[in-house]
């Protein structure tokens, strides 16, 4: 089974099969305790997400960690493939199942999550690049 979830600030709305049903946790821990809970209850083939600026980070985090295969994609992919399909709809449930569709069609590989370490190093270069970048100008 591939599951799609759209991730906004405060839910996850998670698609069980592009013609499945959509459930919607909070997107906190206790939220993500849930949502776990189902996914290793169905044992997923992939679980994807889009990248929406580090909300899905502790999501996809905690996914990684329980072994579940997870892939976090570029949204601008999947919106091309939404439109291919002919999926013009935007709203959160429709989003879930057209990613859980992505899956299933193109099956992005699965990658492992950047430890702790190499998460605090990214944000430390990205700083600098910033801090760089005022001193600069």
């Amino acid at each position: 089974m591939f599951i799609g979830i759209d991730v906004s600030k405060n839910t996850l709305d998670t698609a069980f099969g592009d013609q499945g049903e959509v459930v919607t946790h909070s997107n906190d821990e206790a939220g993500h305790d849930v949502l776990l809970s189902a996914l290793q209850a169905v044992s997923p083939t992939l679980v994807v997400l889009e990248a929406t600026g580090e909300l899905e980070s502790a999501v996809a985090a905690r996914i990684a960690a329980a072994g579940i295969p997870v892939a976090v994609v570029n949204p601008r992919q999947v919106r091309d493939f939404a439109k291919a399909i002919g999926r013009l709809a935007k709203t959160d449930s429709v989003d879930a199942k057209v990613l859980a569709r992505f899956a299933a069609t193109i099956q992005p590989e699965a990658r492992p999550l950047p430890d702790a370490h190499a998460m605090e190093l990214e944000a430390l270069i990205a700083r600098r690049h910033q801090l760089v970048e005022m001193l600069a100008s």
